[in-house]
């Protein structure tokens, strides 16, 4: 039974091995948080309902609307859905498959913040301390006001703002303001490193007053400096130490080692003049594939769906996998509340991220998007759930109250097709007590 837990499974296998459970009068288990594989009915999930899932994104594999495609399910600690769909190269035609790695970007930012608390755990700083305690850098940080002239803030950047993309920095790519165009000309996400990136930063002011509006930007990756600073560490010695290696995430890394290169496929881009699917990152060129000194607290990770599923079932029971404490649990419950309203105050509202507004109903916590109202979303999901994902497509939502966990992974910028929805409206018809 060792296979079960070493997550060796293809699509056949898992097929077969769960075939197997359902006709055993005992099913194969273990405690809820060693992510084991048990039968959808174990878990009070259909099976039938649960094969609703592949012919949906086969469909979109065949239409070309999706080159290729891994979906996991896990309920109560217990695997019940995993399946891949298509290819991982599309200039090749290599098969997906179930331990195939992805960019996930935007889904490093929770890991990030967990690494962060969990130095706040250790009592190494306080949320509302200023940025600038840690990063003197930030010191004389100005804000650039609607005409265009420079203020001083009316209230320090905390660290809280950045966890919560409160903190008035931007991207400088979803607009053509003063300061989009300086991030733009200082080329902020490709300097050489952390420091230099906040260095520069330092130099440019700031969009937002602090503490004003959520906007998102290059928050987490300041953010991941501060954890350098304080720890003494890298981001990327402090997550392989401290948060990789004990959660046995063996294929999560900001470089993909030469060794595991072929299972690392293409990303692609929508073009909307031809409606295909393009190429737009290839292996051999790819920065994630080559050496990596701007270690992206923000969005420079690469990982697959079992590794990413192993962080988000540790965030799921509180903090601890496999008898591993990462987080304590009631710093888990207060990253996953909506933060918003207490940094905003009376005077300010949640306003969008200034790429799309954010889908009513949803707040923002520490590193996570929270559902506060699902019926106003118009998606099915449960209150207090949160979520986050990545610009190529890739998403993860965590639900409490179904002791629920739902990931995709796909590698497609401006995808077309709505797999998040669709996908959670796959899992969450399939339970059933």
């Amino acid at each position: 039974m060792s296979s079960y837990l070493d997550f060796s499974f293809t699509r056949r296998s898992l097929v077969l091995s769960v075939a197997l459970l359902c006709s055993s009068a005992t099913f194969f288990s273990a405690q809820a948080d060693n992510l084991s594989y048990a039968s959808p009915e174990s878990v009070g999930m259909s099976s039938a309902a649960l094969e609703r899932i592949a012919p949906v994104m086969q469909e979109w594999v065949d239409s070309g609307e999706l080159v290729g495609v891994v979906s996991m399910v896990a309920r109560r600690g217990e695997i019940v859905h995993f399946e891949e769909f298509g290819a991982i190269n599309k200039d090749t035609g290599q098969a997906m498959e179930s331990d195939s790695l992805f960019r996930i970007y935007s889904m490093t930012k929770p890991i990030t913040t967990v690494a962060a608390m969990m130095l706040y755990e250790e009592g190494k700083f306080l949320l509302n301390d200023p940025v600038s305690k840690y990063l003197p850098e930030f010191a004389d940080l100005r804000v650039a006001d609607e005409g265009g002239a420079l203020v001083a803030p009316a209230r320090p950047m905390t660290i809280q703002m950045l966890m919560t993309h409160s903190s008035g920095l931007t991207y400088g790519v979803f607009g053509d303001t003063l300061v989009d165009r300086q991030y733009r000309d200082a080329q902020i996400l490709g300097n050489v490193d952390l420091a230099e990136m906040v260095t520069r930063l330092g130099e440019i002011p700031l969009q937002y007053q602090p503490g004003t509006r959520f906007h998102y930007g290059v928050s987490t990756d300041v953010l991941g400096r501060v954890v350098e600073v304080i720890s003494g560490m890298t981001l990327k010695d402090f997550f392989e130490q401290r948060i990789f290696e004990p959660l046995e995430m063996t294929d999560t890394f900001f470089e993909v080692p030469a060794d595991k290169k072929p299972r690392f496929g293409t990303n692609h881009t929508y073009d909307p003049r031809t409606q295909t699917l393009t190429v737009s990152d290839a292996p051999a060129t790819s920065q994630f594939a080559n050496p990596v000194t701007f270690y992206s607290g923000g969005g420079g990770l690469v990982s697959t769906a079992e590794d990413y599923m192993r962080f988000s079932q540790m965030m799921l029971n509180g903090g601890e996998l496999n008898g591993v404490r990462i987080l304590g649990s009631k710093t888990v419950d207060y990253m996953t509340q909506n933060h918003l309203p207490g940094i905003f105050g009376p005077n300010a509202e949640f306003s969008g991220m200034d790429l799309g507004s954010m889908a009513r109903g949803t707040g923002f916590g520490l590193g996570f998007a929270v559902v506060q109202d699902p019926a106003a979303i118009g998606t099915i999901g449960s209150e207090g759930e949160y979520y986050w994902g990545g610009a190529a497509g890739t998403m993860f939502w965590i639900d409490p109250e179904e002791e629920l966990i739902g990931i995709a992974m796909i590698q497609h910028m401006n995808v077309q097709v709505p797999l998040r929805a669709t996908f959670k409206a796959l899992v969450n018809g399939a339970i059933v007590d």
